[in-house]
C-alpha cells in the first residue's frame, strides 16, 4: 500500500487547516501587477490582491507554477512518499496540470499521478481534502482516483460576474457590449462546461442571478442528496454570509462553506462577483 501524499495549486483556496495538513502541498500560481509577479496566497493574499486591484488603472495578469517549482516538490516529496496525486485547476483554462505531469515524468523515485478538476476554487479544494483523507485511511491510489471521478459526476459551479466593465477592460466584452449591459443591468452567469469558463446565462439584476443559481443547487440537492456547497465571494464576504444563511436555511442537513475568488481567479472574474459550487461528499 503505497504512502500516498497530495499536490494542488493555490486555486483551490483552501481552508487554512488543510493547507497545514502534513499530506497537502500547495504550488502557487501568480498574480502579476506591472513588473511585479506575487505568488497568490502565500505573497499575496485574497484581500491584498483586491485592495492593490482598486488602486491599479490596468488589470494584472496571472501565470502558472514554473516547471521546476513542480520538480522541487515532487523531489522533497519523495523523500517520505511512494506516490503523489496532483490535483489541479482545469486545464481548459491553465497550464498549470500539464506542467505538473511534465514535472512528474521528470522526477525519479516517487510515482505521480496527475487529476484534472475541470474546474477551481474550492469545488476543487473538496478533491483536494477527500483525496487527503482517503490517503490518510490508507486507500491505494485506484480507489482514490475511482472516487474523485465519481465526485466529478455531481461536481458543478455556477458564477455570477458584477462587472461589465471589468470584463470589458480584461477583452472579453467590446465597449459596446459593456455599455448597453450596464444599463440594462445584465448579470451574466458563468459555469464550467468542457473544462472552460463559458457563459451559462445573462440575466437582468444580481438578485434575479442569485435566485436562477440557487434553483439549480436545490434541483442538485433534490437529485444527488447529500451535497457538500459553498458560497465564493470576490472580496463580498457579508453578501456570501447572506447566501450561505438562505441556503442552509432551507438545507439545514447540508454542510455550506464559504470561500474566496483569490488573486488569480479574482483577476479573471472581476471584483464583486459571487459563486456557488458544490459536489457529492
Amino acid at each position: 500500500m503505497a504512502n500516498i501524499a497530495i499536490v494542488t495549486d493555490s486555486t483551490a483556496y483552501l481552508p487554512e487547516e488543510m493547507v497545514k495538513k502534513e499530506n497537502v502541498t500547495v504550488v502557487p500560481l501568480s498574480v502579476i501587477f506591472g513588473d511585479t509577479a506575487y505568488e497568490e496566497e502565500t505573497e499575496l493574499s485574497a484581500d491584498a490582491f483586491y485592495e492593490m486591484l482598486q488602486k491599479q488603472e490596468e488589470l494584472p495578469t496571472t501565470s502558472q507554477p514554473p516547471l521546476g517549482k513542480f520538480v522541487d516538490v515532487y523531489e522533497s516529496l519523495a523523500n517520505d512518499y511512494e506516490a503523489v496525486i496532483s490535483i489541479h485547476l482545469s486545464s481548459g483554462i491553465s497550464g498549470t496540470y500539464q506542467t505538473a505531469l511534465t514535472a512528474g515524468e521528470a522526477v525519479d523515485g516517487i510515482e505521480v499521478y496527475g487529476f484534472d478538476s475541470e474546474i477551481s476554487c474550492m469545488p476543487q479544494g473538496y478533491y483536494v481534502m477527500e483525496a487527503s483523507r482517503m490517503a490518510e485511511e490508507g486507500a491505494d491510489i485506484d480507489d482514490i482516483l475511482q472516487r474523485l471521478n465519481d465526485m466529478k459526476k455531481t461536481t458543478d459551479a455556477y458564477f455570477i460576474v458584477d462587472s461589465l466593465h471589468h470584463l470589458h477592460r480584461g477583452g472579453r466584452l467590446t465597449g459596446a457590449e459593456a455599455l448597453v449591459g450596464s444599463l440594462l443591468q445584465i448579470k451574466p452567469v458563468l459555469h464550467f462546461e468542457d473544462k472552460q469558463i463559458v457563459p451559462f446565462e445573462k440575466v437582468r439584476t444580481e438578485k434575479k442571478a442569485l435566485k436562477r443559481v440557487l434553483d439549480l443547487f436545490d434541483q442538485a440537492a433534490s437529485i444527488h442528496g447529500s451535497l457538500r456547497a459553498t458560497v465564493i465571494h470576490a472580496n463580498r464576504p457579508e453578501k456570501a454570509e447572506t447566501v450561505k444563511q438562505k441556503m442552509q436555511e432551507k438545507h439545514p442537513n447540508l454542510t455550506i462553506d464559504v470561500s474566496c475568488f483569490g488573486g488569480v481567479i479574482g483577476t479573471h472574474l472581476g471584483e464583486g462577483s459571487i459563486g456557488i459550487g458544490w459536489c457529492s461528499f
